[in-house]
């Protein structure tokens, strides 16, 4: 796997972080009734020049694989958040940005270094949203919250 140079992050309140690794969910959150959000895609493969790109989806539709197939990330297929949890931990949760918009990603939001929820136009679970440590209206503008990462410190500041 090709080494990638991370994302430095320095969040007020927190010690500086180097995020290595992006995990997302598919459904409602990189896409609208199984078909990815336009202006994604570009976002996901200039972020996978810094980090690792793991989708993982229950895949609810059934076209996540095919949708991202011409992207540099590595999809996974999850049954439910406990699989995503399992997984966050497994990369070192200290070093993984999540995304997410559904109930099952829960527990990963709570776990990463920065969980971000996304209440996209599928919408979001509630309790989502008071787990993340930023929540957002659209998953572009979520990417490019580390694209622009002063934006987060922005957000986040005391």
């Amino acid at each position: 796997m090709k080494k990638r140079p991370g994302l430095e992050l320095v969040l007020p309140g927190k010690k500086p972080v180097r995020l290595s690794t992006l995990v997302c969910d598919f459904t409602g959150t990189l896409s609208l009734d199984g078909k990815l959000l336009p202006g994604v895609a570009v976002r996901l493969r200039r972020l996978a020049r810094r980090v690792s790109v793991i989708v993982a989806t229950a895949d609810t539709f059934g076209t996540a694989k095919n949708a991202l197939a011409r992207l540099p990330i590595d999809v996974r297929m999850v049954q439910t958040g406990h699989d995503k949890v399992r997984l966050v931990d497994g990369l070192g949760a200290d070093h993984v940005v999540a995304i997410g918009n559904g109930r099952n990603d829960i527990g990963m939001i709570r776990k990463v270094a920065l969980g971000i929820a996304v209440v996209g136009p599928e919408g979001a679970a509630g309790v989502l949203l008071r787990e993340a440590d930023v929540v957002v209206h659209d998953i572009r503008c979520a990417l490019d919250l580390l694209l622009r990462p002063l934006r987060l410190k922005a957000t986040l500041r005391r």
